[in-house]
């Protein structure tokens, strides 16, 4: 069966079926296509960089998945024979990837993660970087296209591979930061003394962070779990926004007594949080904690997220001195953003999805859950010296009674234009609905503030950005806000055909 090389493109990344065992999704991601893949890299590297070394260094390392082993070989293989110096970096996380090209120790050319974050055991897939950042969606264009035509660069020699243990050298670096900026007058190399803090890796990458960073700097891990690495993922998915992930954490965090629990996704590049009384920090509540701790930093800054923030966050960072951009879903979406302020004069320090995807100005706006959880261990050293509890600093955020997401489905083979006509012909609904009224800031669909007596709250209707799907976020102050607002607009839904409306349905029916 033919390479359709076009499917592997998932927005900025590639992303593929690396392993058999699922109906249905038969394999795509093979060795041969990694091969080629690692050949491409290269060709990519030497049209864009053209003051370069003559042989590029770059790196390559891989989450915990079963697929990586051999993927990472076959795609390491297909940089050697085009010329180029590989750092095998075995076990790793997305961050520390990108963070091997700005290390003096290294200073690679271009890094590569082989990682498919959350998604289930049979997926794989690629993230790339070089000196410019990540890369862009249309950079994972010209590089499949280049895996497809298959016009690789020759080489007369072949490149060399060194095996490195990267992961090593990055714990090292977080713990001199929290070391630094905690600064502890009585325990500067063990500011964490006296904490219980446990880790949840789901058997994704991030198991190294109790142990080279957490217990490094004094704090006790018992309690702590599934740090091993096993890409079957036999306990959970490792994902800060999959519910029974967090209840997981939550659980651990009351049984072992611990002062705080920490939770990575798969490659780390996201986390959340768990504090002494079973409440988990993640989505808007750690859009919150962060804002505030980037905000004491740098007042007046803006906060860039993704659109479907609560209006309780707006004024929390407000309240905070900062300002609020909601702008459109995608992480990558909100760090370009943050990085387009921040060239126009605008400060930036934050930019942050509620997926958990957090990056910050003072750290390359790398989106790096180590990093963030850095920052809250920094303050959490501190507020313990004053006598005081993390949550302290969200303690006047307000937050809805009920907040709902639903997915309706789209089944017309050009669902593009099917959704975006149903969310155009919105428009006209809202101006004849009273009490609803489109809110200002729209950078994607179309976000309705409803007033106190047409629902008290708001709900945002727009187009996934990969999948035949409208999502639909509804949120309310009021108890009886969101079926007041989803009744209404279910009118307004249920006349087209081609949209599976059943979820929002069978919500009212449990009413």
């Amino acid at each position: 069966m033919p390479i359709l090389w076009r499917d592997l493109q998932n927005g900025s990344d590639i992303r593929g079926v690396a392993l058999p065992g699922i109906t249905g999704e038969p394999v795509n991601l093979t060795r041969d296509v990694s091969c080629r893949l690692g050949k491409s890299l290269v060709v990519w590297y030497i049209r864009h960089f053209t003051r370069r070394p003559e042989r590029p260094l770059i790196a390559v390392g891989s989450d915990s998945r079963l697929s990586g082993p051999a993927l990472k070989s076959s795609f390491c293989q297909g940089l050697v024979e085009s010329g180029a110096n590989v750092l095998d970096f075995g076990l790793a996380t997305t961050p520390s990837m990108f963070m091997s090209i700005v290390d003096e120790s290294t200073r690679c050319d271009a890094a590569v993660m082989i990682t498919a974050s959350h998604l289930p055991f049979n997926r794989n897939g690629f993230k790339f970087f070089s000196s410019l950042g990540g890369f862009e969606e249309k950079d994972i264009t010209e590089l499949l296209s280049i895996a497809e035509t298959g016009d690789f660069s020759e080489r007369h020699t072949r490149g060399t591979l060194q095996t490195v243990n990267y992961l090593n050298r990055y714990a090292e670096s977080i713990v001199t930061m929290i070391r630094k900026r905690a600064n502890h007058p009585d325990r500067f190399n063990t500011p964490l003394k006296g904490h219980r803090i446990i880790v949840d890796a789901g058997n994704g990458a991030g198991g190294f962070f109790a142990t080279q960073v957490l217990q490094v700097l004094g704090a006790d891990i018992t309690g702590s779990q599934f740090l091993e690495p096993d890409g079957s993922f036999p306990n959970h998915v490792p994902n800060p926004e999959d519910e029974k992930a967090m209840q997981s954490i939550q659980l651990a965090v009351l049984k072992a007594g611990a002062d705080l629990g920490i939770i990575f996704d798969t490659d780390v590049d996201r986390a959340a949080i768990v504090i002494k009384d079973g409440s988990g920090i993640n989505r808007n509540r750690l859009i919150a904690l962060l804002s505030a701790i980037v905000l004491e930093e740098h007042p007046g800054s803006t906060v860039v997220t993704d659109s479907v923030t609560s209006e309780g966050l707006s004024r929390f960072i407000e309240e905070h001195n900062g300002i609020h951009l909601r702008f459109k879903r995608g992480y990558k979406n909100v760090i370009n953003e943050a990085v387009r302020l921040n060239k126009t004069g605008k400060p930036c320090w934050l930019a942050i999805e509620t997926s958990g995807h957090a990056a910050m100005k003072e750290n390359y706006f790398l989106d790096d859950g180590a990093y963030v959880i850095a920052k809250i261990l920094i303050k959490v050293s501190q507020f313990h010296r004053q006598g005081k509890a993390l949550d302290e600093l969200i303690k006047t955020l307000a937050e809805p009674v009920e907040s709902r997401e639903f997915r309706i489905k789209i089944s017309d083979d050009d669902f593009s234009s099917y959704g975006t006509s149903v969310i155009a012909g919105l428009e006209s609904f809202i101006e004849h609905t009273p009490g609803w009224k489109k809110a200002a800031d729209n950078y994607e669909g179309i976000r309705v503030v409803c007033s106190p007596s047409a629902g008290n709250g708001w709900f945002l209707l727009r187009l996934s950005l990969h999948d035949p799907v409208l999502p639909l976020n509804v949120e309310s102050d009021d108890p009886a806000g969101v079926p007041l607002i989803v009744n209404k607009l279910v009118q307004y839904l249920t006349p087209f055909d081609k949209l599976d409306v059943s979820s929002i349905h069978q919500y009212i029916l449990t009413l």
